[in-house]
């Protein structure tokens, strides 16, 4: 999918497909934290499943009002105990699908806003697993 989106200055993503987000003219194949001014590769290597507390609590370093938690190929919401350090700290946080997340993000980010992007791009979508047959 092509995005398109005049946001001044800042990171956009231009684009998203299975397995890969385009950040300006870069491809990205891990999953990666989005702020306004960085690519932060290297987020949550294990994937949405192996989420932990610390790397949402991570986030916290980049002073984020929203944090937009994008969770793969489809819409999946992490344990709210794991958002806790987010919500205790007055953040809110969103969990859509990456290709949603990557468009959220292009639009808070135009708008001059202090949003932070967790987006899990590797991994396949549960609903979508063959049972073999």
């Amino acid at each position: 999918m092509k995005l398109s989106l005049d946001s001044g200055s800042g990171i956009v993503v231009t684009g998203t497909g299975a397995g890969w987000i385009r950040v300006g003219s870069e491809e990205i194949r891990e999953n990666v934290v989005l702020t306004r001014e960085r690519v932060l590769p290297g987020w949550a290597p294990a994937g949405f499943d192996a989420l932990v507390e610390a790397d949402l609590a991570a986030l916290l370093a980049h002073e984020p009002e929203v944090v937009i938690l994008g969770s793969g190929p489809a819409q999946r919401f992490a344990h709210p105990r794991l958002l806790r350090p987010l919500l205790d700290a007055g953040i809110g946080v969103e969990s859509m699908a990456t290709p949603a997340a990557c468009r959220t993000f292009n639009i808070l980010n135009g708008e001059g806003r202090r949003v932070v992007a967790a987006l899990i791009v590797t991994g396949s979508d549960p609903a979508r697993k063959s049972s073999g047959a």
